[in-house]
């Protein structure tokens, strides 16, 4: 697996297409060593060839920052022209690709106002990594790759459809969408690992959580680590994570981004813990 995954590397080819005429893009195929890999028609050819080149890999290549993988040269030239196309869908889709690629994007200050010493904003952006990537267990992909794939081991179709849309709609920069599905998602395979397990299906979904609590033996969501406690008194994990994710209105100093992003991180992380105990559940 590259660094960045296709939706990202995709969406630096489209931000590269949108800054740079024909020309431009010919000369930066010559100088990363891929002319027999590129060319094409149209916009849409040339942002289709620069991504298949850069997936499919190969010799690193001479960048301003020296030489690097090609993937991370398509990116860096995108970030440097973050300013040409910051209203544009192709940059809020290379954003949203980079955050789940585990990477914030700094966008420099715009303000004319903030005097002689602000940074221009013809300075390229940068990535400033969100989680420590030491910690392979914390990488969203990863996280994302195995939840789908125990999604569909265990048939939870409901779930999947949920998750599926979820992460469509946070790729595209839609973040009430993003959160809303997530919120099903969460409760979905919940309550399809429930009735996997014997719970009558004419419960709701609390009563299927209180199922996997205390009506299943041994129980699925477990009291000593305070997931879940009788009546709800402990403020048990899993219901605090179903109120986090049902808030009301926006908060002064949280943006619907960084909302969106921690919800998906935290609902990937722990989907992939509950999944994994299904698995070896005999």
């Amino acid at each position: 697996m590259g660094e960045f995954n296709r939706m990202t590397i995709v969406a630096a080819a489209e931000v590269i297409s949108d800054s740079h005429s024909h020309n431009d893009i010919d000369i930066l195929e010559v100088q990363w060593g891929i002319e027999d890999r590129g060319g094409g028609s149209s916009k849409s050819a040339r942002v289709a060839s620069l991504s298949k080149a850069a997936i499919d890999g190969g010799p690193s290549v001479y960048a301003e920052s020296g030489l690097i993988s090609l993937e991370r040269a398509l990116i860096e030239k995108a970030l440097a022209m973050w300013s040409v196309v910051k209203s544009n869908s192709s940059w809020m889709k290379l954003k949203a690709g980079l955050r789940f690629d585990g990477f914030e994007v700094n966008e420099p200050q715009d303000d004319d106002t903030a005097g002689w010493m602000a940074p221009s904003s013809s300075e390229p952006a940068t990535l400033v990594r969100m989680l420590p990537s030491e910690v392979p267990e914390l990488d969203m992909r990863e996280a994302e790759n195995e939840v789908v794939q125990l999604v569909r081991k265990h048939k939870l179709t409901i779930a999947e459809g949920h998750l599926s849309r979820a992460v469509s709609a946070f790729q595209r920069g839609e973040w009430s969408g993003a959160n809303g599905e997530l919120r099903n998602f969460l409760e979905s395979y919940l309550n399809e690992i429930a009735l996997k397990l014997g719970c009558d299906p004419t419960f709701d979904s609390k009563q299927k959580r209180d199922f996997l609590g205390s009506g299943v033996v041994p129980p699925f969501l477990l009291s000593d680590y305070n997931e879940w406690s009788a009546g709800g008194q402990k403020s048990p994990f899993v219901q605090a994570l179903m109120s986090r994710m049902h808030p009301h209105g926006g908060h002064p100093g949280l943006s619907e981004e960084e909302d969106a992003t921690f919800r998906i991180q935290i609902n990937l992380v722990t989907a992939r813990l509950f999944l994994r105990r299904l698995d070896r559940r005999p």
